[in-house]
């Protein structure tokens, strides 16, 4: 570990410390339920921009009467139903700071029906995206994230039953393929103004999965400490990127930090529930779900304000203590709850 040296300016210090905290969780949690009312048992929040908008759908889906997906937006307390029309069941996965929506739909609330990827511009209608590779029948496509310029990730099935990860660029109708070369079965699920792109993959023979980091089609391996898979769904402007891993005591919702390398590992209230975080914005702030290993096992919509590292885990912790320290000019960003 190198060391913090005294005679770094504070001009120095001040450039180093503003740097992590800009990228970095702060330094207290809040944890918020998100349940739409329509349907208390069974909530996933999906996308979440640096407005505060939320997007997620309620209904547990798979054919199971009565609780198909249904599709919303969720802001200062308020549900907003967002549904493509003439569709039984609809998820909207994601959303950029422009206003514009993506997601799928199905036509039937059917365990293994269709899929189909929209988008949805602010303002303008609902519009169907199908990638003509689209081999698998029924065919499946979904769109997953989207950033600022339009360009939207997501996937296709193939004939085989493998994912095929893609950007979609919503201005142009072109569609790139994103496929890491480690695996046979990619998932693109979030990508970054700067074209950033995160997801998972699956190599041939396993069921267990990769996380995974494409810069501009050089890709990297990114798997949480001790799980024995990964997946990663969203990132941000900032160096922050979520998603989730499993290991022998269930799912966790997890942080990693580009710039630190620092990997986070968190529970929903800090206990047993199974955690998934899908969406991040600039500000840090998480949205994603856990499910109950109590009661009716519910899942249960997230908002996570202000997620603290572990310090105990990472270098940079201890670092920045004693920068602030040794400057006593800086106060820790804190989000509000």
């Amino acid at each position: 570990m190198m060391s913090i040296r005294c005679f770094l300016t504070s001009a120095a210090l001040a450039a180093l410390t503003s740097s992590w905290l800009a990228s970095a969780p702060a330094q207290a949690q809040s944890y918020k339920d998100v349940i739409n009312p329509a349907d208390p048992t069974f909530n996933q929040l999906l996308g979440i921009n640096n407005s505060g908008l939320i997007t997620g759908y309620f209904g547990i889906g798979g054919g199971v009467a009565g609780h198909p997906n249904q599709g919303y937006t969720y802001s200062g307390g308020v549900f907003t139903p967002t549904n493509f029309p003439g569709s039984a069941q609809t998820q909207v996965t994601g959303l950029n700071n422009t206003g514009t929506l993506v997601g799928f739909w199905a036509p039937t609330n059917v365990g293994g029906d269709a899929n189909y990827g929209f988008y949805k511009q602010s303002g303008g209608p609902f519009i169907t995206v199908v990638n003509p590779n689209t081999t698998s029948t029924p065919p499946v496509n979904q769109l997953l994230g989207v950033n600022d310029s339009n360009v939207a990730v997501g996937f296709f099935n193939d004939s085989g039953g493998n994912s095929n990860g893609y950007t979609y660029n919503i201005t142009t109708g072109n569609f790139i393929p994103v496929n890491d070369p480690s695996g046979v079965s990619t998932t693109a699920a979030g990508i970054n103004n700067a074209g950033n792109i995160v997801g998972f993959y699956t190599k041939s023979g396993q069921t267990t999965s990769n996380g995974f980091l494409d810069i501009g089609g050089n890709f990297t391996t990114l798997d949480a400490p001790g799980a024995t898979s990964t997946m990663l769904l969203g990132i941000n402007n900032k160096g922050l990127i979520v998603g989730t891993d499993t290991d022998a005591n269930g799912m966790h919702g997890v942080i990693y930090n580009e710039l630190t390398q620092h990997w986070t590992v968190l529970n929903a209230y800090n206990n047993t529930n199974f955690t998934t975080f899908n969406g991040v914005n600039d500000l840090g702030q998480i949205v994603g779900f856990y499910t109950k290993l109590s009661g009716n096992g519910d899942t249960i919509g997230l908002l996570v304000n202000s997620p603290a590292p572990e310090m105990g885990r990472g270098v940079l912790g201890l670092a920045l203590l004693v920068l602030v320290i040794a400057t006593r000019r800086f106060n820790l960003l804190r989000l509000p709850a």
